[in-house]
């Protein structure tokens, strides 16, 4: 029997759990998956000295970038990125960082395109950021980041001005506001500026349908959650613990 699971911070609502946990009903196997719910990154370590027989982990918010110091090595991809959601745990006990967010994002984002022109606005700078970012530059996007504090390469939510927005067809929260229970919140946009050619796209998947979204749809905007986004990242994620 082999073990998985995920590490992150309050994520008793985790889809990852379910997800695998249904599969290996399924599948008939004899595998378990486990919510390893840390309120630092520091208590990585003990996960790994008491859980015997752990083959992989899925890492999300807010470790997927302060889990590398811990990893013995990274996959091009994840090195790249500069951000980590899977853990493959080789028979040596090799601990090896992937990237499977890119892969769900660009596969699920190919569904809607083309755009109306190759353009896009990052909503966050965190590390699943910065795999939409990679996903965006390998289909030839050209992208901004927007933030609430003041970056090299971004915008302030401020900032953005109709032509902005107007000129961004395709726009991605990569933040957590509006993930349940907190579904009222939504990121400062001005959203009386998006229209029909808009694409909002939520890496958020509960609630289904986001204040970020609702307001895009009002707009007459085409919208989707991160659903399959997590999906098609988890079954890469299992190749990769089975390769």
């Amino acid at each position: 029997m082999a073990k998985f699971g995920l590490i992150g911070r309050n994520i008793a609502y985790s889809f990852s759990k379910r997800f695998f946990s249904e599969k290996f009903e399924r599948e008939n196997l004899v595998h378990t998956y486990e919510n390893f719910d840390i309120s630092s990154i520091q208590k990585f370590q003990k996960i790994l000295q008491e859980t015997p027989h752990l083959k992989g982990l899925n890492v999300t918010i807010p470790y997927k970038e302060e889990i590398i110091p811990f990893l013995d090595s990274l996959d091009a991809d994840a090195e790249k990125i500069g951000a980590v959601n899977t853990i493959k745990i080789s028979e040596e006990g090799k601990l090896i960082g992937y990237n499977t967010d890119h892969f769900g994002f660009q596969k699920s984002l190919e569904a809607f395109l083309p755009l109306r022109q190759k353009t896009a606005l990052i909503l966050g700078t965190g590390g699943a950021s910065k795999a939409v970012a990679y996903a965006l530059h390998k289909l030839g996007f050209e992208f901004k980041f927007v933030s609430r504090k003041k970056t090299t390469a971004g915008l302030l939510y401020s900032e953005m001005d109709k032509s902005t927005i107007e000129n961004h067809p395709l726009i991605i929260n990569c933040t957590p506001l509006g993930t349940f229970p907190n579904i009222a919140d939504c990121p400062p946009l001005s959203y009386h500026f998006l229209t029909k050619n808009h694409l909002l796209f939520d890496l958020i998947y509960n609630p289904a349908e986001t204040e970020f979204l609702k307001r895009g749809k009002i707009q007459g905007a085409q919208t989707t959650n991160g659903l399959k986004m997590l999906e098609l990242q988890a079954e890469k994620a299992w190749e990769i613990w089975n390769s």
